[in-house]
This record gives structure tokens, sequence and C-alpha cells, in this order.
């Protein structure tokens, strides 16, 4: 008999299991784990951790996520790995080199990432993100953006996403319906955009081209033209008339970190709310036992529409990788961006919390 699985993708908190993560896994079966830096030492260290997962879940399918987009946002780092190009470097070869180069780094950029990902048994990326970079667009997001032209983030988005999928890796769009108005953290606070629908359609753009992903992720924004009383990944009304509808997303829809200060209760409360409004899951990062628990005790079992999604993801991740040159991939974009690890809104976020004992 298959067992429910939890509408969740949880964290750990080390480089292997503890016991009572293990008893809790076991028996709350959730959908995956998403993988940080905390919990990254080597490949070999990585993939005897994802093992463990996957032998005290009980299923091969299990998703183990990781956002590596390039630039800032890595969890698999040099020396180990290419330090890979942020998206805004990317997008800026179209404008210096042409749209063929900057499609044949964008090509080169996938393959390799995702090759990095199969080795270490990971088989979904949090990537890529397709929101707009606006004058305003807060810095953490800004170098994360392809850049500001709708139709241009929308092409090489859809570079991307299918290089994933022919590569065996889920790519995960985000962040829906489109986040690059922010012009504050949601890490630290939550986004108010008072911009009118017929304006947002911009934003809506890059995501309707890409409606056909196997998997999104909400944002942490009020947008105060639909719901002025929910950020999205509460929203019915975001989630149901804007994300369903109007872009007409038909993926697997996942909430981004319901840890983050974005958002307001306790975590419980948090996962029921996501899940209530649309999310097919939530995405908890922190890792804390405690909150893991409240986590697995809010969270409802995945829905029919929801695991039909997740066959579509199930099929991508038994693909093969191909093997891209990665000397061609430098040569296309040139000397790499030397980025200051200091900051990672994820991890310092994760540090703060642990700092403050919460």
């Amino acid at each position: 008999m298959t067992r429910p699985i939890l509408a969740a993708i949880l964290s750990v908190k080390g480089h292997q299991l503890s016991d009572e993560e293990k008893s809790l896994l076991a028996k709350a079966n959730p959908l995956g784990i998403t993988l940080f830096n905390r919990n990254i030492v080597d490949k070999r260290q990585v993939q005897n951790l994802v093992k463990e997962i996957r032998e005290v879940v009980g299923r091969d399918d299990v998703l183990i996520a990781i956002d590596q987009e390039g630039g800032r946002v890595r969890r698999l780092k040099d020396p180990q790995y290419l330090p890979y190009a942020s998206q805004e470097t990317l997008g800026k070869i179209a404008a210096e080199k042409g749209m063929t180069a900057a499609m044949r780094a964008v090509l080169a950029h996938t393959s390799l990432t995702a090759k990095d990902l199969k080795d270490n048994f990971i088989n979904l990326n949090f990537a890529p993100v397709l929101d707009l970079a606006y004058p305003n667009t807060n810095l953490v997001l800004k170098s994360r953006c392809f850049g500001s032209d709708a139709k241009l983030v929308a092409e090489l988005g859809n570079l991307m996403v299918e290089e994933y999928v022919v590569n065996g890796i889920c790519p995960c769009i985000k962040h829906l319906p489109g986040h690059g108005r922010a012009e504050n953290d949601p890490h630290l606070e939550l986004p108010v955009i008072n911009a009118s629908l017929k304006d947002l359609e911009n934003d809506f753009y890059p995501f309707r081209c890409l409606n056909y992903a196997p998997a999104g992720m909400t944002g942490h924004l009020l947008l105060t033209a639909i719901d002025d009383q929910f950020p999205a990944t509460f929203s019915t009304k975001v989630i149901q008339t804007v994300i369903r509808d109007i872009i007409g997303f038909k993926g697997l829809l996942l909430s981004d970190a319901i840890d983050m200060h974005a958002l307001s209760g306790d975590i419980g409360s948090r996962a029921r709310l996501a899940l209530h409004a649309g999310c097919d899951a939530v995405c908890y990062c922190f890792g804390d036992y405690s909150e893991l628990v409240q986590v697995t005790q809010n969270c409802t079992i995945m829905s029919d529409a929801a695991l039909n999604r997740f066959e579509k993801i199930k099929d991508i991740i038994g693909h093969k990788t191909l093997e891209t040159a990665a000397a061609e991939y430098q040569n296309l974009i040139g000397d790499i961006e030397r980025y200051d690890d200091a900051y990672d809104a994820t991890e310092v976020l994760n540090k703060m919390q642990q700092k403050g004992g919460n």
C-alpha cells in the first residue's frame, strides 16, 4: 500500500541525520528535503547524507532540493565546483556579445550545474529566477535576475527550464507571480507592492511563457491590487486567480521558505495557511527540530491534484545527464565575478535565527 506523502519539503540540521530526525522523517514521509550550506562538506558526505535521507524516508523519488542559481546563491561552491555566474551576468551577455552567445552560456551553465547536482544525488533546483529587475529592485534579488526585459527573461528562462529537464533535474521557477518590484528583503520583512493589475502584467509575462514548468515557487509579497490582506503565499486570490488562472501555471506549486520574516504567525499556522491558500507543498528551511515537529503536525498529505503534478516531476528526475565542456562555459562568461559569500540571504537569516535562539 502506498504511504501518503506529507505536503512539505523539510530541512535537517547538519552533515548527517540525528536519531530524532530519522524518526521524524520516517514517520512523516515528506515530499522532500532541501540542502543548505550547513549540510555540505564535500561530495562524498553529501552523497552519504542523501542516501541516508532516502533510506529513512523509504522512497527513491523523495525530492532532494537545493538553491544552485549561481552568483551569491549557490550551495555547492568552488573550489570543488565551478564558480557559476549569476543570472544577471548571464543576462548581460545578450547585450555585450549577442543573444546567441547568451543562449549558449545559459545552456552550458544549466547542463554543468545539472551534472554537479546529479553527482550529489540532488534532483530539484530552485531555479531559474523569472523576476524582472527594476531600478528599485532590492539588491538581494537584483543580481539574481536575467534583466529587465520581460521577453529576454522569458527566453533565457525557457532555455534553462528545458535544459534542466533534459538533464534529469526538476527546475522550479520563482518567485510567482513576480517579485521584481519588491524594494525590501522578504527574508527580513514583507514587501508591499502597490502597482496596478495592468502594470503587474509585465511581471507576469515570463511566468505565463513558462507556465508549463514542472514546479514553481511563490513569493512572499503583498500585492494590494489583488489582495491587500494576505501575502501571495497565504492568498487564495493570488494563487487561484493570478497564478493558476491568469498565468495558467500548471506545475507543482511550492511556498517560498515559510520561516522568512515576511510572514507572521507561528510556523505551524504558516504551513496551514499556505496549503489552505492553494500551495501544493510548503518549504521549511531552518532545520530546527521543534519547528520540524510543528510543520509536520500542521501539514496535510498531498492532494490528488498535487500528486498528479508530482508524477510529471518523477518522470523528469529519471533522465540521464548530458555532458558539457566547462572550458566553453568559462570562455562564454569571461572572468567570473567574485561574489561576497558573507551575504547569502537565506543563510544570514539562518544565522540570525540561531543567535536569537527562537
